[in-house]
C-alpha cells in the first residue's frame, strides 16, 4: 500500500467508522438508564470501605 491508497481509505471507510463508533458511544451514554450508572460510577471515588 502506497501512501496515496492509504489517504483514500482514511478519508472514506476510517471517517465513516469513526463516526459510528462516535454515535455509538453517544446513544450508549445518552441511553434511558444511564444516568444511575453514571452516579454511582461518580460516587466511587468517595466510598470509604
Amino acid at each position: 500500500m502506497d501512501y496515496n491508497t492509504m489517504r483514500e481509505f482514511a478519508d472514506s471507510w476510517a471517517l465513516l467508522a469513526m463516526f459510528v463508533f462516535f454515535v455509538g458511544v453517544v446513544l450508549f451514554a445518552f441511553r434511558p438508564g444511564s444516568k444511575k450508572q453514571a452516579d454511582e460510577a461518580a460516587r466511587i471515588p468517595l466510598k470509604d470501605e
